[in-house]
């Protein structure tokens, strides 16, 4: 854990207004005061992210998080019970303590409890609500290292907490609790069944218009995308493929396959193994990887990244919506 004058400085730059970028067990945040419209500010320049895209608030626990909605039903105390700290972002009436920029206007806010102990410190030692999306550019690949901010981001942050790499690797389940049902906004490692156990039917809910306040976080039909053109390919397009190992394209190409399927194993007989990326066959693995991998694949300056398709199975939905996000389909590859 960093020592106690680096979370006091940390906290003495958010009492200022300024940006600090901190380790999460789901990725980078860049956080600021919640209740503080110039520093929200700050994160949407530095970002670059459209005012119609809201951010998650980071409490230190639940009666924080409760001092910031305006109702906690049942279903947020037993999900709170049961997940918090953890990857699980519940969407309830704000209370007009936190700043309208930080939820695109609306008057629902997404809040958490990150389970990372520097960033408990952090909010702990705090005591109020952080704004912290991903500590990137906006729609661009999530920061799972200090080392993927500092790239990204450089002096626009005033200080980084360095927290290694992050242990999930992919952002927190989204479920708004607002509505007659609750619902999945953004799929993340706490999946459906795990939240039905508890409250009953779950509605999923992923689209949204791009134009309009979104109710969650990642639901921008492109986000998490590499800076290179990246297309997602699956066992049909196989014969596509082929042809591509014989363009230009084909000769300045890195590939994310899943190890150990079939699909993998033609790919090694038709491509140079030093093209290849090879992903976990896990779905916990392999969503640890993803973000690390697509940002490496982009350092290599390929003409195209291909990212295998993951199994069409309810386990790997949160790594599947990052993936489509983050790519096309091969038939849109020329």
């Amino acid at each position: 854990m960093h020592g106690k004058a680096e979370i006091e400085r940390a906290v003495e730059i958010l009492r200022d207004g300024g940006l600090v970028a901190f380790a999460t067990e789901t990725v980078y945040g860049l956080g600021a005061d919640a209740t503080n419209a110039q520093a929200v500010a700050k994160i949407f320049a530095a970002k670059g992210r459209p005012p119609v895209n809201p951010l998650i608030v980071h409490v230190g626990d639940v009666s924080q998080a409760k001092q910031y909605v305006t109702a906690w039903p049942e279903s947020a105390e037993r999900l709170a019970h049961a997940f918090w700290p953890g990857p699980l972002t519940l969407v309830l009436p704000k209370s007009e303590r936190i700043v309208p920029a930080v939820t695109a206007g609306l008057k629902t806010v997404g809040i958490r409890c990150p389970d990372h102990p520097i960033a408990l410190q952090l909010l702990r030692e705090f005591a109020g609500p952080v704004a912290a999306p991903s500590a990137n550019r906006s729609n661009r690949v999530s920061p799972t290292t200090a080392e993927h901010v500092r790239r990204e981001l450089g002096d626009s942050v005033d200080l980084i907490l360095d927290g290694g790499e992050c242990r999930v690797g992919i952002e927190s389940t989204v479920v708004d609790l607002t509505s007659s049902h609750p619902a999945i906004l953004r799929p993340g490692a706490i999946g459906l069944d795990q939240l039905e156990q508890l409250i009953g039917p779950v509605d999923f809910r992923t689209d949204g218009d791009p134009s309009k306040p979104a109710l969650s976080p990642g639901r921008q039909p492109v986000h998490y995308a590499p800076v290179t053109p990246a297309f997602r390919f699956s066992q049909a397009d196989v014969g596509h493929l082929r042809n591509l190992f014989s363009s230009p394209l084909g000769r300045s190409t890195v590939f994310l396959i899943i190890g150990g399927t079939e699909l993998a194993r033609q790919l090694r007989e038709w491509t140079d193994p030093g093209a290849i990326i090879e992903m976990p066959a896990g779905t916990d693995g392999y969503a640890r990887r993803l973000y690390a991998a697509l940002r490496e694949a982009d350092d290599r300056n390929p003409g195209a990244i291909w990212v295998q398709q993951p199994p069409d199975e309810i386990q790997w939905d949160a790594v599947r919506d990052r993936v489509c996000r983050a790519t096309r389909p091969a038939s849109e590859a020329s």
